[in-house]
């Protein structure tokens, strides 16, 4: 009998830790995607709350979005059931604030129609408390920011109606979905978001437009902006942070890759790109995609003997020679040798920084040299150089020469 009592008490107390909450805040599949991913949530279901009529689903919801007289409309929503032994409720109320635009009525961005309005429906007096009482807090920082009144609908929660099996983990379905980013930037404890505003560097540039609990922005963070090495400018912020430039581009989606010169557009790429993909992109943007450097670099042409660029490159002073895509160093001046075959020769990359590949085209049967990060083709590598050693033929219209001495200075910084 102890045994059971145990057993009893042990899951009243497992269920008194979980609870739930309902926010509505513009498109439910973006809200789905920043509660889903919160430590101690447990689920997240995108559905729709705060109507009075029976049965909705997305076509009526929207049909309704200019409501007639004694018809209120559901709002997008999402029902989070979380642990409050691993999440606070106060912690939890705070994200949907700081998450989207709470006064604009009903609209977010571009998504208009009462069904994208701002709304908490709680399940407890303390949810409740804790709503009104954050909402008084935010609504100072939002005026110090210069925003206005907070129309966010506090509600008890009278039902819930789960959303049509296609909207369900929507964006994991659909990563380069529609996902668009409302947050003013205001944060609790701080008057102005860290991004704080950019304006346009002129010349060219790299922007990358990303959004809080971003799950795809956190991954091409960790895999390509990391890493990041390249000469022209790269900038990570919030879409409302921009300022002065000319966008062609609706932002819909983050990530989203800008690619801009002298403040305006040239192209933009929306959702995950993985390394390859990226750097493809910024060697034609930056070297043009008819150039003679993008050619060698993706179409795997190759320099004519004796170009130009060997000329400038045959003999330079101690340094490196980069990638002018990635910016990595792949090759050293202290390595280089006049082979006298009219391409820069060397007897070895930098460890790590190329990769070999096998390349039986055109009836011949060579190893082929590739830059690792960038994936761009660099040349061949060759078993004939003094010394019995590996000589490795390299195209010199994809790289950049770098002095020692100038590489040195960046280290220290």
């Amino acid at each position: 009998m102890r045994k059971v009592l145990l057993f009893l008490a042990l899951g009243i107390a497992v269920m008194a830790k979980t609870q739930t909450i309902v926010f509505a805040a513009g498109c439910f599949w973006g809200v789905e995607k920043h509660f889903e991913h919160l430590d101690g949530v447990k689920s997240a279901t995108s559905g729709y709350a705060g109507g009075n009529y029976d049965n909705p689903d997305y076509k009526k919801v929207l049909a309704h979005r200019k409501s007639k007289k004694n018809v209120i409309n559901y709002a997008e929503s999402v029902k989070v059931v979380y642990d409050d032994s691993k999440i606070s409720t106060k912690s939890l109320i705070k994200s949907f604030w700081e998450l989207h635009d709470p006064t604009q009525g009903n609209r977010q961005g571009n998504d208009r129609g009462d069904n994208y309005r701002s709304a908490l429906y709680y399940t407890t007096d303390r949810q409740k408390e804790i709503a009104l009482s954050t909402k008084k807090i935010y609504q100072k920082l939002l005026n110090k920011a210069g925003y206005g009144t907070i129309t966010t609908e506090i509600k008890p929660l009278k039902k819930f109606y789960p959303a049509e099996n296609y909207h369900q983990d929507y964006l994991e379905k659909n990563p380069f979905g529609y996902c668009p980013n409302h947050a003013t930037g205001v944060k609790f404890g701080k008057q102005k978001a860290a991004t704080g505003t950019i304006l346009p560097l002129g010349g060219k540039e790299i922007v990358v437009i990303d959004a809080l609990h971003c799950r795809f922005c956190e991954k091409f963070k960790k895999n390509v902006t990391d890493h990041y090495n390249g000469t022209l400018p790269l900038r990570t912020v919030h879409q409302n942070a921009l300022k002065g430039f000319t966008l062609n581009t609706k932002i819909e989606g983050t990530p989203t890759i800008l690619f801009i010169k002298d403040g305006r557009e040239v192209e933009s790429f929306v959702g995950y790109m993985d390394e390859k993909a990226f750097y493809k992109a910024v060697g034609a943007f930056k070297l043009g995609k008819d150039s003679e450097g993008y050619d060698v670099a993706f179409r795997k042409s190759t320099d004519g003997r004796f170009c130009k660029k060997y000329d400038e490159f045959k003999h330079t002073g101690d340094g490196v020679f980069r990638d002018k895509i990635s910016g990595d160093i792949l090759f050293d001046t202290r390595d280089r040798f006049n082979s006298g075959s009219g391409w820069l020769s060397f007897f070895k990359a930098v460890d790590g920084a190329t990769v070999q590949k096998e390349d039986n085209s055109f009836g011949m049967h060579r190893v082929e040299i590739i830059a690792k990060k960038s994936g761009a083709h660099l040349g061949h590598v060759f078993n004939d150089a003094p010394g019995g050693r590996q000589r490795f033929c390299i195209n010199a219209t994809i790289l950049e020469f770098v002095p020692r001495d100038h590489i040195k200075k960046q280290l220290k910084k």
